[in-house]
């Protein structure tokens, strides 16, 4: 079974609320006042099952103009608009207005439906009707059916019906249930003994009895406790149904018109947004920089400034990129359709698309930010994604925080970045939590930025293997966690970009420089620890002749690496050779006694106390030996 919502539009007094009475034997007018005085305030929501089964919800919208906020919150979600017009009176000037708002909101089908029909004669009728399709010439209703009923003697409804079940059951798709849940709120109230309820049209996604969502924009995790569908108690509800959720862990008072109930971590708060706006060509205003305005979207409504980015005016029938910036937080996500009205007096101007949900401030007239803003008017989610990316190229990405910024699915992202990744324009690296996602221009100015450090690093230490990995992140790509940079470092050696030595990195084709100066001071070096043997020599204290004090550093240090000497104590180097033999003597005197002692050790080597401590610290440290408790005693490790 689809489900379909069904709107009504047009000017007050035009019969909508008693059309639908007549199609679902129920009235939508909930209030008092709205009984009392004859016309829909706020929304009203009832539904009725077609011949073939399929169910349509059906919302009742204001007509008039002083509840035109309530009229576009209604409109979230429909498949199909009624736009009701009186026979005895013809299109008037509401009509127009909402024409133009459910244009600009994306409405693609509609039935002219024209009521009060027992009222006129027929000559009266055919002239309202042909006087209706001029005025909708031109418009996105200027090829829709026309019907002739009258709410009040039940003339023509069953053409309706029949017409509505045609129109939604060819052309209406079936909504994506796959996707994020996202249920803009158009109704909050507390029921005794059940507590918080709100309604709502299920845009996209399924929510299930249960599920821990998240309240946009006040940041509110609650659990869903009950799901009702027209009435029904229901495990789920699905996209395209009109729902009432009674939710714990928040209060009524939190909630208000414009929240939106969405999975936690899939949407993120904004008072920015980036969008393509259009100006209405009945506008009697030009839209101009810093304007303030009634932004609509979803069921949200806020003040905001409209900042120009690419035009010094924006005048009727023409459109352009803008900035809005609100004064208040909402959740978006990129493709929202929306609709400004001047601030005061309150009449609408125009409206658009949401190109970016999470923009950071622009400057107008810039290039690259026009070019950035017509690549997502034109783009795929993939191209979005694609933008995001390459914005983060300094910290990387993960899919979570994408999932985040573009209010897609986890599963919708991880598609895309795939896409991304097979045409070579994303690295990927799975990590243990999440996937962290790298353009491949960021790859390429971080490669270039490495091989130009390493490269001035080799002409400015030519006796060292390279430089310390902890220092060219330190230095160059201090915002990458150390374990993303590693696989960053990973995927480079891989690639042959870059050359590693242990700790340090140099250039794929760099060698330690060995020439004059450092056959000169390995000579003192190695020929000084020989002659020595286990009577240590401090290398602080060697003379290299000349030679730099640093020089002599790197070239000890080639020499540790190599394997030719070890490191005995902070100031005490000696071959490895004589290390190994020391450790084949203490094994064996081990085997032959439990306990060894410093002066044990001083006269096996035939060296002094001074040396023999240090013999047998290097021993603790290689775990050959290990204290017992007294400081010149060991034991076998």
């Amino acid at each position: 079974m689809k489900n379909i919502i069904v709107g009504t539009a047009g000017h007050i007094d035009h019969g909508k609320t008693a059309l639908i009475k007549a199609l679902t034997g129920r009235n939508t007018d909930r209030w008092e006042e709205e009984q009392r005085r004859g016309i829909t305030i706020d929304l009203g929501f009832t539904y009725f099952d077609l011949p073939g089964g399929d169910r349509v919800g059906i919302i009742d919208v204001p007509g008039h103009e002083r509840f035109i906020n309530n009229m576009v919150a209604g409109v979230v979600g429909m498949d199909l608009v009624l736009l009701v017009i009186a026979a005895d009176e013809g299109i008037m000037p509401q009509t127009k207005e909402h024409v133009d708002i459910l244009n600009l909101l994306g409405i693609e089908k509609s039935i002219i439906v024209l009521n009060k029909c027992d009222l006129v004669d027929e000559e009266w009728l055919e002239l309202v009707e042909e006087e209706v399709k001029e005025e909708l010439e031109g418009t996105f209703l200027s090829k829709a059916p026309v019907v002739k009923v009258s709410a009040a003697t039940g003339q023509g409804l069953d053409g309706l019906i029949g017409l509505i079940e045609r129109m939604t059951s060819d052309e209406v798709a079936a909504k994506d249930i796959q996707t994020i849940p996202r249920l803009p709120v158009d109704r909050a109230f507390s029921l005794s003994g059940f507590g918080t309820i709100i309604t709502g049209t299920l845009v996209s996604g399924t929510i299930t009895r249960e599920d821990t969502l998240e309240m946009y924009p006040v940041g509110k995790e609650c659990k869903i406790r009950s799901i009702q569908v027209h009435g029904q108690d229901k495990e789920a509800c699905y996209a395209g149904q009109r729902v009432a959720i009674n939710l714990s862990n928040v209060k009524k008072r939190e909630i208000k018109r414009g929240c939106v109930l969405a999975p936690k971590n899939s949407m993120k708060n904004t008072d920015l947004l980036d969008v393509k706006l259009q100006v209405l060509d009945s506008s009697m205003r030009i839209l101009t920089n810093h304007m303030r305005l009634h932004f609509f979207t979803g069921t949200s409504e806020v003040l905001c400034r409209a900042v120009l980015l690419n035009k010094e005016e924006i005048g009727p029938g023409e459109s352009g990129y803008v900035q809005l910036r609100l004064e208040e937080e909402v959740a978006v996500r990129r493709g929202d359709k929306f609709v400004v009205r001047f601030y005061s007096p309150m009449e609408t101007i125009g409206g658009g698309v949401v190109l970016e949900p999470n923009p950071g401030v622009k400057r107008r007239f810039r290039q690259e930010v026009i070019e950035e803003l017509e690549r997502k008017e034109s783009g795929s989610t993939a191209d979005v994604i694609e933008l995001h990316v390459k914005g983060r190229g300094d910290t990387l990405i993960t899919e979570a925080e994408l999932a985040k910024l573009t209010a897609l699915s986890q599963d919708e992202v991880q598609k895309d970045v795939e896409l991304l990744r097979s045409q070579g324009l994303v690295c990927v690296f799975p990590m243990r939590k999440d996937t962290y996602v790298w353009h491949r221009d960021s790859r390429r100015t971080a490669e270039q930025t490495i091989k130009k450090a390493l490269e001035d690093y080799e002409k400015k230490y030519p006796y060292r293997y390279g430089m310390k990995k902890a220092e060219v992140q330190a230095t160059h790509f201090q915002k990458i966690k150390a374990n993303v940079f590693d696989r960053i470092l990973e995927m480079l050696i891989e690639e042959g970009c870059l050359k590693r030595v242990d700790e340090f990195l140099c250039t794929p084709e760099y060698e330690v420089r060995k020439d004059g100066t450092y056959d000169k001071v390995s000579q003192i070096l190695l020929s000084s620890f020989k002659k020595a043997k286990y009577d240590f020599v401090r290398y602080s204290e060697m003379d290299f002749k000349g030679v730099e004090r640093t020089t002599a550093d790197d070239i000890l240090n080639i020499l540790l690496e190599e394997q030719k000497i070890v490191k005995v104590t902070d100031d005490m180097y000696t071959l490895k050779e004589y290390m190994e033999q020391a450790e084949e003597v203490i094994r064996g005197k081990l085997k032959e006694e439990p306990l060894i002692t410093i002066a044990q050790v001083r006269d096996l080597f035939e060296t002094s106390r001074k040396s023999a401590k240090p013999i047998l610290e290097y021993m603790d440290s290689i775990r050959v030996t290990r204290k017992t408790g007294a400081e010149s005693e060991r034991i076998a490790y």
